[in-house]
């Protein structure tokens, strides 16, 4: 990661805040002195505040979090747009829609409706559409890409919001607070630190201002996500590992396991050879006929008479 020094800061304008008029009473711990009618930010305070938010950011990402950069004034949109293709993150830069965090289904369902748009221009039906209707379509579509490009693979909420000028993100900030996304913030003198978590007092309108502060935070955000990824692999391979030992066990197991002996099958009686008497079957008696006497059982022989 990269590292700068307060001379870094001085000279991309860092330290130059907003005219007195303007400022806010409670960014007064932050401004060293006033010049020209212009409060001057105290830079040393900055470079720790700036240390503090990148701990904080690469504690996030290492652990799996995902950040949104926000900033949608017309000098810094490039910015942040770049920002979000460098980290591999997400980024709102052209305008905030409302419920972007807190109505996250509506904000599905309008990218959902973007890449419907998007598949039936780029299909055969659109050849039998009329040109008035493609370009209405055509139309939408560019206004959906150009709000919701930044969020469109933005599946789950972000674990870290990171804001330039909180006065001019104020819906941004109050869905990120509502939701209790913690956020990282550059205040400039005009700001309210204490609604944000990690405010870092600098400028917030010159572009070299704001790239080298956010450009500290994309490389912690880079190093935090190759350790991630990193680890990831680590458990995946482990779990891999894991699961060919236990089925290598499994199937060992059912090898060493002793086959039951299967019952014997008792054999049928072999039917007679051709011509050899089948055994006859003995007969009950008849029972005898209906006023009949039956049979009467032999008589006992008399015992000799005694002499």
């Amino acid at each position: 990661m990269a590292k700068i020094t307060i001379n870094d800061l001085l000279e991309a304008g860092c330290h130059f805040g907003h005219q007195t008029r303007r400022w806010n009473p409670r960014m007064k711990d932050y401004v060293y002195t006033v010049k020209g009618g212009i409060s001057i930010i105290d830079l040393t305070k900055t470079m720790r505040q700036i240390a503090d938010a990148c701990n904080f950011l690469q504690r996030t990402v290492a652990e799996g979090g995902e950040v949104l950069f926000v900033g949608t004034k017309p000098q810094l949109r490039e910015t942040i747009k770049e920002l979000a293709e460098r980290t591999g993150m997400y980024s709102v830069s052209e305008r905030w829609l409302g419920g972007t965090l807190t109505n996250n289904v509506t904000i599905r369902k309008s990218i959902a409706k973007m890449n419907e748009i998007d598949a039936l221009l780029n299909s055969d039906a659109v050849n039998g559409m009329k040109k008035k209707e493609v370009a209405s379509m055509s139309h939408r579509a560019e206004k959906l890409h150009r709000d919701l490009d930044g969020i469109a693979e933005m599946k789950k909420l972000p674990k870290v919001m990171v804001v330039v000028d909180v006065n001019n993100e104020m819906n941004a900030v109050r869905e990120a607070i509502r939701l209790h996304i913690p956020i990282v913030a550059i205040v400039d003198t005009n700001g309210d630190p204490t609604l944000v978590d990690y405010p870092v007092a600098a400028n917030d309108e010159a572009v070299r201002s704001v790239g080298i502060i956010t450009n500290i935070f994309a490389d912690a955000i880079k190093v935090a996500k190759e350790i991630y990824n990193k680890r990831a692999a680590e458990e995946r391979e482990a779990a891999e590992v894991a699961k060919r030992v236990a089925e290598e066990q499994a199937a060992n197991a059912a090898e060493a396991e002793p086959k039951e002996a299967k019952p014997r099958r008792t054999r049928k009686a072999a039917a007679p050879a051709d011509g050899e008497a089948k055994p006859r079957r003995t007969r009950k008696a008849a029972a005898p006929a209906e006023g009949e006497a039956a049979p009467k059982a032999p008589k006992a022989p008399k015992a000799a008479d005694a002499e």
